[in-house]
C-alpha cells in the first residue's frame, strides 16, 4: 500500500503565511511528479502547483507569486509555502504523487487525505 499524509493546514489571517507538507510512505519504487491540489466548498478541485522530477514548477495563476511548491526526493515529501495568504485561498489543500509501486511495477496516482486551510480574520 501507498500512503500520503498531509500536515500543516490551519486558521490564519490574511496576509499571513502557512506552510503544508505532505509525506509518501509504503510500497514505493520511485515518485514522478508531486503536486498539490484545493477544493473550496461548491467548487471543483483545481490544481494549485506541480513539481516534476526535472524541477518544473507550473503554478495557477492565482498563486503565482505567493505560493511556492518544493520537494525532498530523500524523503519523498512535497512542500507548499504559502505567502500573503486571502480569504479565496480557504480550501481544503490535497497533496498528490504519481508513484509505482515496488510490489506492481506499475504507476499509479495517489491522493492524501486533505488538510483545511482557513484564511479568516
Amino acid at each position: 500500500q501507498v500512503q500520503l499524509v498531509e500536515s500543516g493546514g490551519g486558521l490564519v489571517q490574511p496576509g499571513g503565511s502557512l506552510r503544508l507538507s505532505c509525506v509518501a510512505s509504503g510500497d514505493i519504487f520511485r515518485i514522478n511528479a508531486m503536486a498539490w491540489y484545493r477544493q473550496a466548498p461548491g467548487n471543483q478541485r483545481e490544481l494549485v502547483a506541480k513539481i516534476t522530477t526535472a524541477g518544473n514548477t507550473p503554478y495557477a495563476d492565482s498563486v503565482k507569486g505567493r505560493f511556492t511548491i518544493s520537494r525532498h526526493n530523500a524523503n519523498n515529501t512535497v512542500f507548499l509555502q504559502m505567502n500573503s495568504l486571502k480569504p479565496e485561498d480557504t480550501a481544503v489543500y490535497y497533496c498528490s504523487a504519481v508513484i509505482k509501486r515496488l510490489s506492481t511495477n506499475a504507476w499509479s496516482d495517489y491522493w492524501g487525505q486533505g488538510t483545511q486551510v482557513t484564511v479568516s480574520s
